[in-house]
């Protein structure tokens, strides 16, 4: 199970698993069958309020970011079938920004991973065999911790 991010104007790769096109205008120049996409998940990517706000400039970076992850945590609908397929197997996000670091496919891999990494904590915290007195240390921990 693997998020990869990658330029829309890459080749396909076997590798790549499910491709996902997780931006809201469609790149230049490109037909739809040349993708081989599995879908275009326009509501993932950043709102056109927000991506014009941003307007490529690399010093609103941090800021982007946390807005755009705001968006994200506030729309799960959007994100939840990447999540359902990273969790079968690979997956690819396209983007078409030229800057291949800094983008919201990014960001959306960032955040989708931590996504799964919570789950698969709370899966195994809820299959795990539990005892009252292991509860409540666990519970004594964590106000320990605070």
């Amino acid at each position: 199970m693997a998020i990869r991010i990658k330029r829309v104007y890459e080749p396909p790769d076997p590798d790549d698993g499910e491709r996902y096109f997780v931006e809201r205008l469609w790149p230049r120049g490109l037909r739809r069958a040349d993708l081989q996409l599995t879908a275009w998940l326009r509501d993932v990517a950043p709102s056109h309020e927000l991506r014009r706000w941003e307007g490529h400039d690399l010093t609103t970076w941090p800021a982007f970011r946390a807005r755009y992850v705001e968006e994200l945590q506030s729309n799960p609908a959007a994100w939840e079938p990447l999540l359902r397929s990273a969790q079968r197997g690979t997956i690819t996000l396209l983007y078409s920004a030229r800057e291949t670091e800094r983008n919201s496919a990014a960001v959306l891999r960032t955040f989708l991973e931590e996504q799964l990494s919570q789950r698969q904590r709370r899966n195994e915290e809820r299959s795990a065999p539990s005892s009252l007195p292991q509860r409540e240390a666990r519970i004594e921990d964590q106000r320990a911790s605070r």
